[in-house]
Formats: structure tokens, C-alpha cells, sequence
């Protein structure tokens, strides 16, 4: 089956690119591991509508 992206054949098991352009891309293409802020609150700025408040 050929490469997806050089067009060579290739003896891969699923379509995509060769090996040799994974190890390429994965080189070249590698960005920069950055720390992400894990205490997220959402903004409550929804109402809740007249049948959740509705009372019986």
C-alpha cells in the first residue's frame, strides 16, 4: 500500500504515512510540552428555567 504522504510503497498494516515519515514527522514536527492550570471553575451564567424550580 503506498504512503499517504511521500507516495512510496510501504508495508503498513493500516492506510498512512511510512514509517520513514513518522520518524520524519515526529522530529520536525514536535512542539514544546507546556504545564496547564488543572483548577478550571466553569462561569455559572445560565439560569435555570421555571419547571427545574417549579416546586410540588
Amino acid at each position: 500500500m503506498p504512503c499517504l504522504r511521500c507516495g512510496r510503497p510501504a508495508l503498513v498494516r493500516f492506510a498512512g504515512p511510512c514509517p520513514d515519515c513518522v520518524a520524519e514527522l515526529r522530529a520536525t514536527v514536535r512542539g514544546a510540552t507546556r504545564t496547564v492550570d488543572a483548577t478550571y471553575e466553569p462561569k455559572m451564567n445560565v439560569t435555570p428555567n421555571a419547571v427545574a424550580l417549579k416546586d410540588d
